[in-house]
């Protein structure tokens, strides 16, 4: 092969790089601009949405059910920090307005001390609300959703909620929070909030973690008491921290999923400690 078609080859080559280079880069600039333009929708429609709505704390009435546990013994060292947070008031939403803007509305849950405060929706399937936002127009970011095999009116033995973990903050985004220090020494944190058409509920935290990507941890029903407390012993044991709390099988549990990153999944349970009825 002469210089001169080297050289040709050479110059073929170096314009097929400069076109892939080329290629990828406005890929790239197309897809950051789609994520900068749907995060601002989804920034300022969760503006919108906890603008729209009063969010209210609510004493103990007499409608409020706490669930009971077994006190511990006095001379023990043991401490169950149950008794510090059942005497922690609920939140309670009206949801007509939001009624209005989405009838698949079921919810609003609170965790303290993230941005975690809003209302999340529930349809037939889990995947719908993956990629549509509150107003049901597509959106990456999608929104805060129920798992579809749950009943918030008769609650499950184990309730699911799912969203995405955005770099924006938005959705469950600063639920990685929940893995600092700072968060964990804090034990006025370790408490969700929940409010539904039909009651104000409060749930205790008890485990936190990471984990590569897995459905182990998704199962709503059981069929023996055997298989949940099995269930209940696995994912406690995961936790990053030690909440010093008891989950017994009567205990009903409430778990937060979303992603941790590409490869992993990050995953927040509670359990029911108190209930008040509307």
């Amino acid at each position: 092969m002469s210089q001169k078609q080297q050289k040709r080859i050479f110059q073929i080559l170096l314009i097929l790089i400069f076109l892939l280079s080329f290629a990828l880069f406005v890929v790239s600039l197309a897809h950051l601009i789609k994520y900068s333009r749907e995060t601002r929708e989804i920034q300022n429609l969760s503006s919108h949405v906890q603008e729209e709505v009063s969010v209210e704390e609510v004493m103990e009435e007499e409608e409020t059910e706490e669930i009971e546990i077994i006190e511990p013994p006095k001379d023990t060292e043991e401490f169950d920090p149950y008794w510090d947070y059942i005497q922690m008031n609920l939140v309670d939403v009206d949801f007509s307005e939001l009624k209005k803007e989405n009838s698949d509305v079921v919810g609003w849950i609170q965790v303290p001390n993230t941005n975690v405060n809003y209302p999340f929706v529930q349809t037939d399937n889990n995947d719908y609300y993956l990629n549509h936002a509150f107003n049901k127009k597509k959106n990456s970011a999608g929104w805060i959703f129920l798992d579809s095999r749950n009943n918030l009116e008769s609650l499950n033995l184990h309730t699911i909620i799912y969203g995405h973990g955005r770099y924006d903050r938005t959705m469950f985004g600063t639920l990685k929070n929940l893995l600092k220090t700072s968060w964990l020494k804090n034990k006025d944190n370790h408490i969700i909030k929940i409010s539904t058409e039909h009651q104000n509920t409060l749930w205790q935290i008890f485990s936190v973690y990471h984990l590569p990507t897995t459905g182990d941890y998704l199962t709503t029903s059981f069929s023996t008491a055997e298989e949940y407390q099995s269930f209940l012993k696995k994912i406690q044991k995961r936790s990053v921290y030690d909440f010093s709390t008891k989950v017994e099988v009567s205990d009903k549990i409430l778990t937060l999923s979303t992603c941790y990153n590409e490869k992993e999944k990050l995953v927040v349970h509670a359990k029911l400690i108190k209930i008040q009825y509307k």
